[in-house]
């Protein structure tokens, strides 16, 4: 029972198991095939708003996360499956931001976390 993060610009592992990119734009550069995914829950990414609004701002950052998680907590039906599946097995979110500690795969691997613990 395992979820990791990973950037969508470096190469897939056998460790990662499961990859899933997370974030609701493709990235840029990135084709599908090289992309090494499982499948893409754009909608698990934050909403517009609340994308625009942090900005990836470090200083938004618990605040984002707060708000990110109210999003979440509305919609079960969207990451159910990622919790079943870390149960049996390794997890890996992808993403693309620049960011590697402050965007919404840190973010929503915190949120799994604790639903595994639950």
């Amino acid at each position: 029972m395992r979820v990791r993060v990973k950037r969508i610009y470096v190469a897939a592992e056998p460790g990662d198991g499961k990859r899933y990119l997370v974030d609701r734009v493709w990235p840029r550069g990135v084709s599908k095939e090289k992309a090494g995914i499982d499948a893409w829950h754009k909608e698990l990414g934050p909403s517009h708003d609340l994308r625009k609004w942090f900005g990836h701002d470090p200083s938004r950052w618990e605040e984002f996360k707060s708000r990110y998680f109210e999003e979440l907590e509305g919609q079960p039906e969207l990451w159910q499956g990622l919790v079943d599946d870390a149960r049996s097995s390794t997890v890996t979110l992808v993403f693309s931001a620049r960011d590697e500690e402050h965007n919404q795969a840190v973010a929503l691997s915190e949120f799994l976390r604790s639903k595994l613990k639950s």
